[in-house]
């Protein structure tokens, strides 16, 4: 499976931003998907992640209420809708994809990576 990631961009806090990430491969709707962020000089962390089906979501605490995960089997895309963005939220986010159906929150648990898009949220 590979992943790429796209629509990271530069938005002043307060606005709002759509990640997409288009999966290739005939299976991307037996997997379970996430994303993650990193910070500079920062770990990377668990942002949200959604089940092979979309019918179960699960989102970091500092994320929650103001991100929504959500995928299109057919497309083969995994999208994050980021709204009420803070500066604190810039970072490099990743999607990962797992070969378990269920939700997965560790990157462990993830067998596969896209490259990364950067967000840069300006206060």
């Amino acid at each position: 499976v590979q992943l790429q990631a796209s629509g990271g961009g530069l938005v002043q806090a307060g606005g709002f931003l759509r990640l997409s990430c288009a999966a290739s491969g005939r299976t991307f709707s037996s997997y379970a998907m996430g994303w993650f962020r990193q910070a500079p000089g920062k770990e990377r962390e668990f942002v949200a992640a959604i089940n092979w089906s979309g019918g179960s979501t699960y989102y970091a605490a500092s994320v929650k209420g103001r991100f929504t995960i959500s995928r299109d089997n057919a497309k083969n895309t995994v999208y994050l809708q980021m709204n009420s963005l803070k500066p604190e939220d810039t970072a490099v986010y990743y999607c990962a994809a797992s070969i378990v159906a269920g939700l997965r929150f560790d990157s462990y648990e993830y067998d596969y990576w896209g490259q990364g898009t950067l967000v840069t949220v300006s206060s």
